[in-house]
């Protein structure tokens, strides 16, 4: 819940962020609040109370309530880790690799819990569906990038990957209708980004984002957010380290489920890309 916080405290308005700091700081005492005990307590109102839950991830307040509970239960009994993700410039290399291990981890979970399933579900449908996929992402999101794209090529649909700031906004101007631009940035406020995404939103593509930020201003050209977490950064792991991380995740949950819903063409696709690459991996 605090690395959901942290990525999402960005977009919140102030009310709200009085109201995720509350929940964060003292799981015990505010799951013991009904909805107005809480609004007084952090000088808001019952409404901003319920808009903050359903940014979070819950359905409403009582099932924020309940997953405040449960965290302050696992805090009494221990049960949560000791280890954090505070790697210092002397730590054994063991234990940055217990450190490392754990904040991976925490951050698949909490995108995973994140996760929209009807806007992922209408990610998919858009993308299996596509003429002609163009995929953007700037530095670590490129990379991200390109991991998409070459996981599509591999079922039969035409993807392509742009980190060109200059190419992506001449492809973009291509699409229409019928086609899918996706735009990768953790921030959600990458221009070089933003650009090629409102192009092709303009042009009458269906537009995705995968963004750490879903209120940011990549969403005002997005047709479908998928939101991302990321752990917290520190001098010895940029934000972009984390973000990818979360963002590899929902890629292979895009790629998956565009493979199930076109299997009967994936299935030969991925096949025959497999055959043509065997002589590579062959013992020589």
């Amino acid at each position: 819940m605090r690395a959901r916080v942290r990525s999402l405290g960005p977009s919140m308005t102030r009310s709200m962020q009085s109201v995720a700091e509350a929940v964060v700081s003292d799981p015990a005492g505010c799951a013991q609040l009904t909805v107005t005990a809480l609004a007084e307590r952090t000088g808001t109102s019952e409404a901003t109370v319920v808009r903050t839950a359903r940014l979070l991830g819950y359905p409403g307040y009582r099932d924020l309530r309940l997953a405040l509970a449960a965290l302050a239960a696992q805090q009494e009994s221990g049960a949560a880790p000791a280890v954090t993700v505070d790697i210092a410039v002397d730590d054994p290399l063991a234990e940055v690799v217990a450190k490392l291990a754990h904040e991976e981890a925490q951050t698949l979970a909490d995108t995973a819990a994140g996760l929209d399933l009807t806007q992922l579900g209408a990610a998919v449908a858009a993308l299996a569906a596509a003429r002609r996929i163009d995929i953007y992402g700037i530095g670590a999101s490129a990379l991200v990038g390109q991991d998409l794209a070459q996981k599509l090529l591999r079922i039969g649909l035409i993807a392509h990957a742009h980190s060109d700031p200059h190419l992506a906004v001449t492809n973009a101007v291509q699409l229409r209708p019928g086609d899918v631009a996706v735009a990768i940035t953790h921030s959600g406020s990458t221009g070089d980004v933003i650009e090629p995404l409102r192009t092709a939103f303009e042009g009458g593509a269906t537009t995705i984002a995968l963004t750490g930020r879903p209120n940011a201003p990549v969403s005002r050209y997005a047709d479908h957010v998928l939101a991302t977490s990321a752990a917290r950064e520190t001098a010895l792991r940029p934000a972009a380290m984390s973000s990818r991380t979360s963002q590899l995740l929902v890629v292979d949950c895009l790629f998956v489920a565009v493979a199930q819903q076109t299997y009967e063409r994936a299935a030969p696709a991925l096949a025959a890309s497999y055959e043509a690459l065997a002589h590579r991996h062959s013992a020589r």
